[in-house]
This record gives C-alpha cells, sequence and structure tokens, in this order.
C-alpha cells in the first residue's frame, strides 16, 4: 500500500499564488492574486513573520470582514480588520482608534463605528456627516 500527495489546484494557479503570496484561505478573505506579493504585503495580507509568533496573541472583537450597508440593502462599503486592528475600507488602509467601547474610522466624511461588545445588536454603524445619512453595518 502507497500513499500518494494529491494536487487539488493547477499549476497555472499555483503559480498564482506562490508570486502574490495568496494562500486559497486568504484569497477567500480578499488576497487578490493578479498582484504581488509586496503589494498584498502592504494590504496585510502576506507577513514573513505573524503578527503572533511568539506571544499568545488576543482576538480583537473587530477583526474579520465587515459590510456596510446603504439603501436597500446595497453594500455601500467593505471592511476588511485585521488582528492587529488594522482597518481596510474598500481596499484602502485607514486609520482607527479605539473610542468608547468602539473601534472608530474615517473615510472622507465617512465615519465608521464597530461595537466592541459583541452581545450588543445594532450599534455597528456608518454616517456620512456631509450627506447627513447613516446606515448599518452587518459582519459577513
Amino acid at each position: 500500500m502507497t500513499a500518494t500527495s494529491v494536487q487539488a489546484i493547477n499549476p497555472t494557479y499555483a503559480k498564482q499564488l506562490k508570486r502574490s503570496g495568496c494562500t486559497q484561505v486568504t484569497e477567500a478573505q480578499g488576497c487578490d492574486i493578479t498582484k504581488t506579493k509586496a503589494e498584498n504585503a502592504k494590504a496585510g495580507f502576506v507577513a514573513d513573520v505573524p503578527a503572533n509568533a511568539g506571544t499568545a496573541s488576543k482576538q480583537t472583537p473587530y477583526a474579520g470582514n465587515w459590510v456596510a450597508k446603504g439603501t436597500a440593502d446595497a453594500t455601500f462599503a467593505t471592511i476588511r480588520i485585521d488582528d492587529r486592528e488594522r482597518v481596510w475600507v474598500n481596499g484602502k488602509r485607514v486609520k482607527a482608534k479605539r473610542s468608547d467601547g468602539a473601534l472608530v474610522f474615517r473615510d472622507g466624511f465617512i465615519t465608521y463605528t464597530i461595537q466592541g461588545d459583541r452581545r450588543l445588536q445594532g450599534e455597528d454603524y456608518w454616517s456620512d456627516s456631509d450627506a447627513t445619512t447613516k446606515g448599518p453595518i452587518v459582519g459577513r
């Protein structure tokens, strides 16, 4: 009886993954296989050393992928927050800060607020100070 390894992906796709620094898991989270490893590292998908290497990491309640919803339940913006609380809105890195138990960040006139206590429902929202509109943010 012999065991053989099975390649589940084709060679072209494997080369794209290697060049981009993505894995199948990180690609599903937004890592772009058409970009270089350096570009994906800048976006927070590729790291030479994991952020929690050698230390016990504490999972942040904000980490994950989020969607800001607009009118008629349309996607207003996509948000990604990593375990170090670095934030990307529509693929663009933005600065974030904790404020009163929430993570708050801005992109232009839009302020996004994600509550740290995940037991509280309906308190994740975006607001536009220019158009004076507001909408929900949901996890995906």
